[in-house]
């Protein structure tokens, strides 16, 4: 037996495994172990599939080759070979599925998502495109069936955001957001300029997984938490009750707030997400020794020079400087057409984890 059909078999036997747990009436009546069960069965379920769709085509392969080894008619003889050619087809492309099923994945990728996004260098033009940002995260979070609902923001007078938080609800959001965090130069004729010049201003974006309550374990005694009326962004429909929260994390300092909903409970359910995903990660790069090293590789200063992509309006061009991939469809890609720039950056981030090594900086700019 191979590797791979080792890897195969343990799924398998993995799968029949969770499956016997879950009738167990001691695991029923335990929420969170069985929560967690109902999670990996999901996550088994298609390579399960997948390895019986590989065993059927398999066999089907092998009786096609038997009968066109075996036959002596030329006509009956050409159709088992096209059979053999097509399951052949098929079962590649089963084994190719299986490959990345199998791979290696990143634990927090099938959670929801909190996104921060924040001017950096560019003063009001870079604010007006945090809203842009938004706008093209949103519309490709719903293009996904994604919920996605406004926590927090710092709104200006042009209808820009000088910081904007909220959160993407949806399996697998962060696999396809995680890629976002870094700074996004945008370079474009600002609504506030006269003269026509182009200007280079930037934005950076912080993605951090949801976390279940259990992860993180907050001491109620550690928080401190205010209740404020609603004002600007968000908050125009509340701003006459005390619903808006602030949350502090007394022995970290930590400051979370929420004005959205009207509802005083909502929004500390909010703010308390937001504060266990940013405690989570706090502690993650602990562990890794990296706290700050952590929050650079994100988001860095915010200065033009640590670009991960640029917006080239003039030239109708986006390209991420990680992996080399230009593409000529502004309009689109802002519209939340994102489909294209995800699926290249996770083929990379793969090669990369394989020791392939990944394309160099293209940057085509001034």
């Amino acid at each position: 037996m191979n590797h791979e059909q080792e890897k195969m078999q343990q799924v398998l036997n993995r799968y029949d495994e969770v499956l016997s747990s879950m009738s167990d009436p001691a695991v029923v009546s335990d929420a969170s172990r069985y929560l967690k069960l109902t999670k990996e069965l999901s996550d088994l379920e298609p390579i399960v599939h997948a390895i019986h769709e590989k065993e059927r085509v398999a066999r089907e392969l092998a009786d096609a080759v038997e009968m066109h080894t075996g036959e002596e008619d030329e006509e009956m003889r050409q159709m088992a070979a096209e059979e053999v050619a097509a399951l052949q087809a098929e079962l590649a492309g089963i084994d190719a599925e299986l490959e990345e099923l199998l791979a290696v994945k990143d634990p927090k990728d099938e959670r929801s998502v909190i996104m921060e996004i924040r001017a950096g260098a560019g003063g009001e033009e870079a604010a007006l495109f945090v809203a842009d940002l938004y706008k093209m995260y949103s519309a490709y979070a719903i293009s996904k069936g994604w919920k996605v609902e406004y926590i927090e923001s710092n709104d200006t007078e042009l209808g820009g955001y000088q910081k904007l938080v909220y959160s993407i609800e949806g399996r697998g959001a962060y696999s396809c957001f995680k890629y976002e965090s870094g700074v996004h130069r945008v370079q474009r004729v600002p609504v506030t300029e006269s003269g026509g010049r182009v200007h280079t201003s930037t934005v950076t974006v912080a993605v951090l997984p949801e976390v279940d309550e259990v992860e993180v374990n907050i001491n109620p005694n550690d928080l401190k938490i205010d209740t404020f009326r609603a004002s600007g962004a968000g908050g125009q429909h509340i701003n006459r009750t005390d619903s808006a929260i602030r949350i502090t994390h007394l022995p970290t300092g930590m400051v979370v707030t929420c004005q959205d909903e009207r509802s005083q409970h909502k929004n500390r359910a909010k703010a308390m997400a937001v504060l266990q995903s940013r405690l989570l990660e706090m502690e993650e790069s602990k562990q890794t020794g990296a706290i700050a090293a952590e929050r650079r590789s994100q988001v860095g200063t915010g200065d033009r020079s640590e670009k991960i992509r640029t917006y080239n309006y003039h030239q109708g061009r986006v390209t991420d400087h990680r992996i080399g991939l230009t593409l000529y469809r502004l309009e689109e890609i802002l519209g939340g057409d994102l489909e294209e720039i995800v699926r290249q950056l996770t083929l990379a981030d793969r090669a990369n984890k394989l020791g392939g090594g990944g394309a160099g900086d293209e940057d085509e700019d001034e």
